[in-house]
């Protein structure tokens, strides 16, 4: 009898929007997150923000700099920063590859959204080339005509 394969249960905390306004992203990793006890209880509640959220290479691995996360009101432990350096999660083989593509001219490491899947909490990074002024003009004259063009569509399908 073959057991029946469980469903992935996400949970999104925040995310990143301005992330793909600012950047064109060419390839996602999911990574789990170090974190200590308060910060796991102030995410279930939602309270934090990746406005200014990205990964950096160092020797031992990738650190996440930038996230927010804001002090858990009934935490009877040490306070922690709310915007300390957190270290990522990943296997050596994405670290070594994510590493070296880092090395390339132009590109960072941004974290575009923050979720639960299945209890654990995980960030959901971008390798990302920043967007000149002229290619985000682009990118909004393509989105808005694609939903002109979609409108348009369906008007003419409607009835």
């Amino acid at each position: 009898m073959v057991k029946a394969e469980k469903q992935e249960r996400i949970e999104a905390v925040a995310t990143n929007r301005k992330a793909r306004h600012d950047y064109f992203i060419t390839d996602t990793y999911e990574a789990g997150l170090a974190l200590e006890g308060p910060e796991v209880k102030s995410l279930r509640l939602k309270h934090a923000t990746m406005t200014s959220a990205f990964a950096r290479a160092e020797k031992d691995g990738l650190y996440l700099y930038g996230l927010h996360i804001a002090p858990y009101a009934f935490n009877t432990l040490e306070a922690l920063d709310p915007v300390r350096t957190r270290k990522l999660l990943l296997k050596r083989q994405e670290i070594k590859r994510l590493t070296g593509a880092l090395t390339t001219k132009g590109m960072s490491l941004v974290a575009l959204e923050l979720y639960f899947k299945n209890g654990w909490a995980k960030v959901l990074l971008g390798l990302a080339k920043g967007k000149k002024a002229a290619d985000k003009h682009e990118t909004i004259k393509k989105r808005d005509l694609d939903r002109e063009l979609r409108r348009d569509y369906k008007d003419k399908f409607k009835g």
